[in-house]
């Protein structure tokens, strides 16, 4: 397959799907894709900014607090960014995104890859990735019994999109999956895809650690008060251009790789337990005015 991303900075027209042997995309993948790309992206990414973000925004803005944000504000607009970041919620990225769309300047254009048995077999996860997410929560992965070519392709998308394209975001999770552990600062060992990811489209990489994310919205909402229980957003600053140079592409190269990042979010973990940890002099302070 072709890159879908030329490097004229023009948004990319939708991906051409197979339409011979035995791999089908499934309907709503294509459409997908169609509002990835080309003006139907760009129309997006403005509800993104508009709508999404403002009401991520009213949601979180008495008990956000935020980091590091200088490490974001310095990327390069004009090559692909990852952004690895712990797995707390199902609202990790939204958070992640709102902060990014309205607080850092940029021609950005947002991606999150997602498992797709929820965001594109059920109804509700339509509904989700269309009107929370603006269509942003793509390229999807099944992972299910005869999906493993549809997988690749999606994979292949995934690199085209971190190797050119001013402006474009990846938001992924090396672990894979949500922590569960009561114990905000635990990270689960990450997959060695991430890896894979960085050394086949070599983007700009900026680890973020999270905590105090509700999985229940309305609990979240509730919570959004002066002093009410503190989410937090920690920017680690930039991996190297050269971090990764002469690591061999290979599953142990990948696997060294992904541990690396993960290495990067536990240092930003254990920061935010140092300010936020019990005893700690910040664990009760009321969070900052994010009106800006």
């Amino acid at each position: 397959m072709s890159d879908p991303t030329p490097a004229t900075g023009r948004e990319p027209a939708a991906p051409r799907e197979p339409t011979s042997g035995p791999m089908r995309v499934p309907p709503l993948v294509r459409l997908a894709a169609r509002m990835n790309a080309g003006p139907a992206k760009t129309l997006w990414t403005l509800y993104q900014r508009a709508v999404g973000a403002q009401l991520v925004h009213l949601a979180t803005r008495h008990v956000l607090h935020l980091d590091g944000l200088e490490h974001l504000a310095g990327v390069s607009r004009e090559r692909p960014l990852l952004l690895v970041a712990n797995h707390r919620s199902f609202y990790d990225m939204f958070v992640v995104s709102s902060v990014l769309l309205r607080r850092v300047p940029g021609p950005w254009r947002i991606f999150f890859p997602v498992r797709g048995r929820y965001c594109y077999h059920s109804w509700k996860g339509v509904a989700l990735n269309a009107l929370a997410a603006g269509w942003s929560m793509y390229p999807p992965f099944f992972r299910e019994p005869g999906t493993r070519e549809l997988d690749a392709l999606m994979l292949e998308r995934l690199a085209a999109l971190l190797r050119e394209g001013p402006g474009h975001v990846v938001g992924f999770h090396p672990e894979g999956t949500r922590n569960r552990d009561p114990d905000p600062w635990s990270l689960l060992p990450p997959h060695p895809g991430v890896g894979q990811l960085v050394l086949r489209a070599r983007p700009q990489v900026v680890p973020v650690f999270l905590a105090g994310l509700d999985n229940d919205a309305r609990a979240q909402i509730r919570d959004n008060r002066p002093g009410g229980p503190p989410m937090r957003v920690r920017f680690g600053a930039p991996v190297p251009a050269d971090a990764y140079e002469g690591v061999p592409d290979r599953m142990r190269g990948h696997r060294d790789i992904a541990h690396d990042l993960m290495r990067r979010i536990a240092e930003l973990a254990a920061a935010d337990r140092s300010a936020f940890g019990p005893g700690s002099a910040g664990a009760g302070d009321p969070a900052p005015a994010l009106n800006a």
